[in-house]
């Protein structure tokens, strides 16, 4: 894989870099595409426009792997530079990210929805001027009692919730790999039911 003509879809994960932010709530989106990778065994490398970069394929088709090195709130540019270089159109792109209004363990994949307060989200909307991509959201849980969101997103899961998260992200990864393979409808019939959290669609 290498050629840039080659990919027919852009799946971006988000998150923030370096080394503190791992294992972090806010830091999913990036352990969904390292799923990804891994399944499909290819790696991650440094990438044009600030990013880490995996060419992949699901199924046979070809699809780039990404993840914006800027913080998170400045993925945008980095988003929209690798859809021009790709000539795709955002219906194209994938983002993969936590949300808090999810509990953990729930998926809900979006077609056409604001970024409800995640910043991720809205940066790459402002890059593109629009709300029309798929978005997979992995549900990470309400702030605490006294919590901010701040600090909810920046804090890794407790050891007791790792179990549930692994679980999750390998749900948010085939999810992506039915979106793509299946369609938008199909991927949306399948897991944005309200069976129990972490477990397998109803």
């Amino acid at each position: 894989m290498g050629a840039i003509a080659e990919a027919h879809w852009l799946v971006v994960g988000l998150g923030n870099p370096g080394s503190g932010y791992v294992g972090t709530r806010h830091n999913v989106g990036f352990a969904v595409v390292d799923r990804l990778a891994e399944a499909t065994r290819v790696r991650f490398g440094p990438g044009r426009h600030r990013t880490e970069r995996a060419w992949s394929d699901l199924s046979g088709v070809p699809i780039l792997l990404l993840k914006p090195q800027a913080f998170m709130n400045l993925s945008g540019p980095s988003v929209a530079a690798w859809l021009e270089k790709l000539g795709l159109p955002a219906a194209r792109l994938v983002v993969v990210h936590d949300d808090l209004d999810l509990p953990l363990g729930r998926l809900r994949i979006s077609a056409r929805a604001g970024p409800g307060g995640h910043r991720g989200v809205a940066s790459i909307q402002a890059s593109l001027g629009t709300q029309a991509f798929p978005r997979v959201r992995v549900g990470i849980g309400r702030p605490g009692e006294g919590q901010g969101a701040s600090a909810r997103v920046l804090e890794a899961f407790a050891p007791e919730e790792l179990p549930a998260v692994g679980v999750v992200i390998d749900r948010a990864a085939e999810a992506v790999r039915v979106l793509i393979i299946d369609g938008l409808a199909s991927a949306m019939n399948r897991y944005n039911v309200r069976g129990p959290a972490g477990g397998a669609p109803a």
